[in-house]
């Protein structure tokens, strides 16, 4: 069974860090690219990075380029999004996705 478990989400300030964690299990994780996605209130869903496990490239939405940093621990089958300098725009439910499949999403606040 595919499961994607995130952890790392809550309240912050503008200009504060924060970091996920998203640990995988039931799949080949050097196989897939896992990625983050958001959704504010009111707002469509979004991407917002991807990381490749086989060659470890990167991808970022243009908003968050020189804030996030998305990394993988292949041995320990989790992926990683460090956000730093958060904005309240950055104020959603996020999600990791890998293998058609989804965590369960977890919050971001962050205050002005």
């Amino acid at each position: 069974e595919v499961q994607l478990v995130e952890s790392g989400g809550g309240l912050v300030q503008a200009g504060g860090s924060l970091r996920f964690s998203c640990a995988a299990s039931g799949f080949i994780f050097d196989d897939y690219a896992i990625g983050w996605f958001r959704q504010a209130p009111g707002k469509e869903l979004e991407g917002v990075s991807a990381i490749s496990n086989s060659d470890g490239s990167t991808v970022y939405k243009d908003s968050v380029k020189g804030r996030f940093t998305i990394t993988s621990d292949n041995a320990k089958n989790t992926v990683y999004l460090q956000m730093t300098s958060l904005k309240p725009e950055d104020t959603a439910v996020y999600y990791c996705t890998a293998n058609f499949h989804w965590g369960q999403g977890t919050q971001v606040t962050v205050s002005s």
